[in-house]
C-alpha cells in the first residue's frame, strides 16, 4: 500500500483529503467505533482510496496502538492518498471542527451562572456516568473474553481503587503487560498484511521522536511548571499512554489535572459535552486547555492541548506502519497486548465508579437519569448526542419542577 501522489497533482489531491475529513468531522459522531464504520463507507466503498483489505489492516494496527484509533487510521488513509501533505490534511479536517467547538464551549462555561446553567452542566456530568458505563460493559465483553484476562482486569481494578494517581495507572498498564506476557499466551490477534511506503529509518525516528518527547517533557516541565510546557507534558503523557480508545483518556487526565489545573465539576462537564459534539473524543483536550488554570490566552492553551494530545498517536502510527508486521510476529509481544488490553478495562472500571459516579451522582434520582441514559445507549442503540439532550433535560426539569 504506497502513497498514490500523482506528479502534478499533490496540492490538489491533499485538498481532496482534506475535504473529504473535513465533511467527516462534521459528522461522524457515536465514538471510534462508529468512525471506524464511517470511514470504510466514505473512503473504501464510496472513494475507492484502498482496499476494504488494505483497510481492515490499518484498522487492526491503530487498534492495538496508543493513541485515538480513528484518528490514526484517517492519518495514515491520508499518507497513503497524498504523501505527508495528506496525511496532515487528514488529521486537521477531522480534528478542528469539534476542538473549536469544545474549546467555544469551554470559553462559555466559563460564564454560565444561574441555577438552569449549574442544572445542565450537571446533566453533562450524568451523560458520563452513563457513556463511560457503557464502554466498561461493551469493551470488557471485546477485551476480557476468557479468565485470565478478566482476572487481569479485576486485580487492576482493585489496585486503582485502593491506590489511585496517575503513576498508578502507568504501573497498572505495565503490570498488565508482564501478567499478559505470563497468562495470555493463547491469545490470537492477526496483525493483518500492511505495506506502507515509510522508510524503516523514518520509522525509528518516529519512535525516538515518541520517546523523547515522553521522557523530555516531564524534565522541562520540572523548570518551568504551570505554564504551556507542563500543560504539554500531561496531554502529551496521555495521548502516549492511552490504550483502547478515547474513553480511557479520561481517568489519565483527571489525575493530572484536577485540581491543579482544572476543578472537579468543570473536568466533568467538558466530557459531557465531548458526546455531544462530532470528531473524535480526544478533542476534549481543547475545552480542558482552554479552561486550565494558565497564564495564557485560552485559544493559546486549546491548541497546545489539541496538538500534544494528538502528537504520540501519529508518531506511533508512522512507525508502527512500518515496523507493526515484523513485531506482531512474536508471541510475547501478542500475549502482553492481551494483557494491556484487559489491564485497560480495568482502569476505566474503576474511573467509573471514582471520579465519574462520585463527582455525579448525588442520590436516587441522579442514579436513575444515569441508568435512562445508559439503556438508551445500550438497549435502544441511541446516538450519544441523544442521551446527552435526555440526561440534560432531566436535569433541567428537575430544577423547574
Amino acid at each position: 500500500m504506497r502513497p498514490q501522489v500523482h506528479r502534478g497533482q499533490p496540492v490538489g489531491q491533499a485538498w481532496d483529503v482534506l475535504l473529504a475529513s473535513l465533511q467527516l468531522g462534521l459528522t461522524s459522531f457515536g465514538g471510534p467505533i462508529a468512525h471506524l464504520g464511517t470511514f470504510e463507507r466514505a473512503y473504501v466503498r464510496q472513494r475507492k482510496w484502498l482496499s476494504g483489505d488494505e483497510y481492515g489492516s490499518l484498522v487492526a494496527l491503530c487498534q492495538v496502538l496508543p493513541g485515538p484509533t480513528s484518528s490514526q487510521v484517517g492519518f495514515l488513509i491520508g499518507l497513503h492518498r497524498a504523501g505527508w501533505p495528506g496525511a496532515l490534511a487528514a488529521w486537521l479536517g477531522f480534528t478542528l471542527p469539534s476542538a473549536l467547538l469544545m474549546a467555544g464551549c469551554a470559553i462559555l462555561a466559563a460564564r454560565a451562572q444561574g441555577p438552569l446553567a449549574l442544572a445542565a452542566m450537571h446533566g453533562l456530568k450524568l451523560v458520563a456516568v452513563s457513556v463511560v458505563a457503557q464502554a466498561v460493559w461493551s469493551m470488557a465483553r471485546k477485551l476480557c473474553p476468557d479468565r485470565a484476562t478478566t482476572a487481569i482486569a479485576l486485580a487492576v481494578a482493585s489496585m486503582l481503587l485502593v491506590v489511585g494517581g496517575a503513576s498508578m495507572q502507568l504501573a497498572a498498564l505495565a503490570t498488565g503487560a508482564i501478567l499478559g506476557a505470563w497468562m495470555c499466551r493463547n491469545s490470537r490477534f492477526d496483525s493483518g498484511q500492511l505495506s506502507m511506503s515509510i522508510r524503516p529509518g523514518l520509522a525509528w525516528i518516529a519512535l525516538g521522536l515518541y520517546a523523547l518527547l515522553l521522557t523530555g517533557l516531564p524534565v522541562l516541565a520540572r523548570l518551568f511548571p504551570h505554564g504551556l510546557i507542563a500543560l504539554s507534558t500531561i496531554f502529551y503523557r496521555a495521548g502516549a499512554l492511552v490504550f483502547g480508545g478515547g474513553h480511557v483518556v479520561l481517568p489519565l487526565l483527571h489525575d493530572a489535572m484536577v485540581p491543579a489545573w482544572i476543578s472537579d465539576d468543570a473536568f466533568l462537564t467538558g466530557y459531557g459535552l465531548a458526546q455531544a459534539v462530532p470528531g473524535p473524543l480526544f478533542t476534549l483536550a481543547a475545552y480542558l486547555g482552554a479552561a486550565s488554570d494558565v497564564a495564557h490566552p485560552p485559544a493559546v492553551s486549546a491548541v497546545v492541548a489539541v496538538v500534544f494530545i494528538f502528537l504520540p498517536g501519529l508518531l506511533i502510527a508512522v512507525a508502527g506502519a512500518s515496523l507493526w508486521s515484523r513485531l506482531a510476529r512474536h508471541e510475547n509481544v501478542r500475549a502482553s497486548l492481551a494483557g494491556i488490553n484487559a489491564a485497560v478495562v480495568g482502569i476505566l472500571g474503576a474511573a467509573l465508579y471514582n471520579p465519574v459516579w462520585v463527582s455525579a451522582v448525588r442520590g436516587g434520582a441522579d442514579a436513575a437519569t444515569a441508568l435512562i441514559g445508559l439503556a438508551l445507549l445500550e438497549r435502544w442503540k441511541a446516538a450519544p448526542v441523544a442521551v446527552v439532550v435526555a440526561c440534560v433535560a432531566l436535569s433541567l426539569a428537575r430544577t423547574l419542577f
